[in-house]
């Protein structure tokens, strides 16, 4: 392997840093019960295969990864692994397991169930919908395509260590350890149950489910043989399904649950958030995600660069934060400002409806022209619509609005011909993991831009493409600070070809009840949206 890069657990675990510290505290009493509201179900909590808001932070509090995050932050640290070491061509990690790590049916965890959780998440029988993002791991055509079983690139070397090998570097892949397809699952457990094993989930995670009563709650319970020592402090949560948003603040008010799993309702987000009552229970926070308006550049006119710019210059996004009661804030570039390659600097296409028009004459549309725009069917989405399709008539262009249901919205964004313009709204992209990588490939990159694909602008630029590719070879952490910045170059290329018009990045927001405590960053964890289940805990423990 030659000179390897070695980061002990014990460095990163010090400490859950300060923003979790009180969490974590030694006079913090280990006991109580929280109660979460969600309005909709769950389908599933299969790590393998959920991938829905509700279940995202439900499954990281059954299972684990070999990587994990600092709780309420994005920084990576070990999970499983103890430690890991990877090679100097970035083609080869080594993680060393931790000692002591027990399934919830007692069995010891061994870097065989690694290997297998990954070589599951990967076989098509699985059908995850995580199986492209583990594409750089030595044997995976061969897998994905169900020609074989076994991983090449993942050895169990022994019980405790097991080396994943990369057909190329890969900047990203830490952090595809950290994400919930890649999570250890047993292998009895998942042949026993079969297609149930997500009702009936197994894991490592800090609690395990108690019972489940489908369309009315689950229950999870304590798992006493958890790795991180003091973790979790509740003893029970009990997440309430059926919840009507409105209901679930009333309840909240009356002291019967304690935590919004959907957010405030956007119509009582104002009050409740200014009402000095409650200043410490609301809680806000950024997340990693971007809605935007997309334009197909293989349709005409938004085939012609000045025509996206001129209608980048059209949007009065301030206007459309009101109109979602500023829950959110307006913004000129892809990356959110969460988001490692964010540019603070960077000013983007300003309001000036006289200039749009100014370009719309130069590309041959002197007179505007008339166009389509997709948007989803539910609230606040058709308003929305409407306010861009006010603000696009300023300058000549007359869009006809289909509002429609999410899932015939996304089929014709999946098209390469059939929707002009699109609105992403309550379709928006929210990061899978934190790195900018992930806001390119899918919804911006030559490889989304397909039949079915989430790149709805239909933008390919292979120069891009190419810079890309390059930036996430850039394995070595010596080498971090200078990918970042030319991903940061990348996104404000992509905005000089204006194939979107980014609006604003939406706000992520809940409250809690005076019987629970804990750092507010852990509410709104950017990673477990949208709570960090493992380390929040119940005041009134004696």
């Amino acid at each position: 392997m030659g000179k390897a890069v070695k980061l002990l657990a014990m460095v990163l675990i010090l400490s859950i840093m300060a923003i979790s510290g009180a969490a974590v505290a030694d006079d913090i009493k280990q006991g109580g019960v929280m109660t979460v509201t969600f309005k909709d179900g769950v389908a599933t909590l299969d790590p393998a295969i959920g991938y829905d808001w509700q279940n995202w932070s439900m499954i990281k509090s059954i299972f684990d990864g070999l990587m994990d995050y600092e709780p309420g932050t994005y920084k990576l640290r070990p999970g499983l692994a103890q430690s890991y070491e990877v090679s100097e061509d970035g083609l080869v990690y080594t993680f060393t397991l931790r000692d002591g790590i027990k399934f919830h049916n007692g069995r010891p965890m061994t870097a065989t169930d690694v290997k297998y959780s990954l070589e599951r998440t990967i076989n098509p029988e699985t059908q995850s919908p995580g199986q492209g993002f583990y594409s750089s791991v030595k044997g995976f055509d061969a897998v994905a395509s169900g020609e074989k079983t076994d991983l090449a690139g993942v050895t169990a070397v022994d019980p405790k260590t097991v080396r994943i090998e990369l057909k190329n570097p890969d900047a990203t892949f830490l952090h595809l350890v950290a994400l919930n397809f890649s999570f250890v699952v047993p292998k009895e457990a998942v042949e026993e149950h079969g297609a149930d094993f997500g009702k009936h989930p197994v894991g490592t995670g800090a609690y395990k489910l108690a019972e489940w009563n489908l369309g009315q709650n689950l229950i999870f319970e304590r798992n006493k043989d958890y790795y991180r020592a003091g973790v979790p402090k509740l003893d029970k949560i009990t997440f309430q399904i059926g919840q009507e948003p409105n209901v679930a603040l009333l309840r909240l008010q009356r002291g019967e649950v304690d935590v919004l799993g959907d957010g405030v309702p956007p119509a009582r987000y104002i009050k409740m958030k200014s009402d000095p009552r409650y200043k410490e229970n609301f809680m806000e926070g950024p997340q990693l995600q971007t809605s935007y308006l997309t334009m197909n550049v293989r349709m005409e006119p938004f085939d012609n660069p000045n025509v996206r710019k001129a209608v980048n210059m059209a949007i009065f996004k301030e206007r459309i934060c009101q109109i979602i009661n500023n829950r959110a804030v307006s913004t000129d570039q892809p990356l959110p400002p969460a988001m490692p390659g964010y540019a603070e600097d960077y000013k983007g296409y300003s309001l000036n409806r006289a200039k749009a028009k100014d370009l719309l004459a130069e590309a041959g549309y002197p007179d505007g022209f008339t166009t389509e725009l997709y948007a989803i069917n539910t609230d606040p989405n058709p308003r929305i619509a409407q306010a861009m399709q006010q603000d696009l008539a300023g300058i000549g262009i007359k869009a006809e609005l289909k509002t429609l249901a999410s899932s015939t919205v996304i089929a014709a964004g999946g098209e390469p011909d059939q929707a002009p313009m699109l609105w992403s709204g309550g379709l928006a992209w929210l990061a899978d993991y934190p790195d900018p990588s992930n806001f390119y490939g899918p919804i911006l990159g030559c490889g989304g831009a397909v039949k079915g694909g989430w790149n709805w602008a239909w933008y390919c630029n292979e120069k891009i493409e190419e810079k890309a590719g390059k930036a996430d070879a850039m394995s070595d952490p010596a080498m971090a600070q200078k990918r970042i910045d030319m991903w940061r170059e990348i996104f404000i290329e992509i905005m000089e070809d204006a194939p979107w018009v980014p609006v604003f990045n939406e706000l992520r927001n809940t409250m809690r009840s005076d019987r629970i405590g804990g750092p507010k960053e852990l509410f709104v964890d950017p990673v477990f949206r949208p709570c960090n289940y493992r380390y929040v805990y119940a005041k009134d423990v004696q």
